[in-house]
């Protein structure tokens, strides 16, 4: 089953909900990145999180940055969504290697770290970016993504968020889900989701039984009737371009390319988000600098 957001809202208008399959995506990440499972664990819940955020922008062109930076020894987590829900991230140490909790999961919170922050930063072509930051909750990202709503954007919100990891370190399920009350919700609504929540159980269980996120939403808000508005296709993808990392480079100035060239006659660059590599000749250095010098 390919990757897939479903967006829905429940029939008495007080509850709307989104949920992801990502395993593909999240694969794909992991293979790039070459990362070890509670590194794939805390990448690919922050990729479900960061897409799901980002699809619900909807504005042409817009996209959406989820940064956690913990204490943790993986160091900063980050993904990009388009308006689309299609990702790209990375982890700084995807090497990072954990024993399993006494419940024998994947230790995410003591890979992220407890203390730290959580920054939401919504680009939507305007003059200037939205920037939201948090405190970190925990480091399990899903309580984290749902903290931040409440307290930067006043909603409402649960966050559902798994990866399960095979025995061979591939991505056997991944996905979550974000469910917002909405004005006129009371507390009979708010016990009626948190009772669904827990009877559920956990995410990477769920899609791990049945990919399909329009079944992880049913089974998670079965006490609501639940309607569905759309249902988006979503991937890995990384928008860099050879031209992209030109821009870059003469964005460093003259000085700094006059020193690359002198110091090592070339230069590879390698992007943050997937394998893509760039080699620049000394003879594509120069044609950077002359375009500097006479622009």
């Amino acid at each position: 089953m390919t990757d897939r957001i479903v967006r829905a809202i429940s029939s008495d208008g007080l509850v709307q909900a989104a949920a992801i399959c990502s395993r593909d995506l999240t694969e794909r990440a992991r293979q790039i990145h070459r990362t070890l499972p509670v590194g794939t664990a805390a990448l690919g819940r922050t990729l479900s999180a960061a897409s799901l955020m980002g699809n619900a922008l909807k504005v042409p062109g817009a996209s959406l940055t989820l940064q956690i930076k913990g204490d943790g020894p993986l160091g900063t987590v980050l993904a990009v969504s388009d308006q689309e829900g299609n990702v790209r991230g990375y982890v700084t140490h995807p090497e990072v290697d954990l024993p399993l909790r006494q419940d024998g999961k994947l230790d995410v919170g003591a890979a992220v770290g407890h203390e730290g922050t959580l920054t939401v930063i919504k680009d939507l072509q305007m003059k200037e970016p939205y920037v939201g930051t948090i405190d970190l909750m925990g480091g399990e990202i899903a309580e984290d993504v749902a903290a931040y709503f409440v307290e930067s954007e006043q909603i409402p919100t649960a966050c559902g968020l798994g990866v399960l990891v095979d025995r061979d370190q591939s991505v056997r399920a991944a996905g979550g889900y974000l469910i917002q009350l909405l004005p006129g919700a009371g507390e009979d609504t708010i016990v009626k989701v948190e009772g669904g929540i827990m009877a559920a159980g956990s995410v990477s269980a769920l899609l791990d039984k049945d990919p399909d996120p329009e079944n992880l939403l049913r089974t998670v808000l079965s006490d609501f009737d639940m309607q569905i508005l759309e249902t988006s296709p979503v991937a890995y993808r990384c928008y860099c371009s050879r031209e992209r990392v030109e821009r870059a480079l003469i964005s460093l100035g003259e000085q700094e390319l006059e020193d690359i060239l002198r110091q090592q006659g070339k230069c590879q660059l390698t992007c943050q988000f997937c394998d893509a590599v760039y080699d620049f000749s000394g003879d594509d250095l120069r044609k950077l600098l002359e375009g500097l010098k006479h622009s």
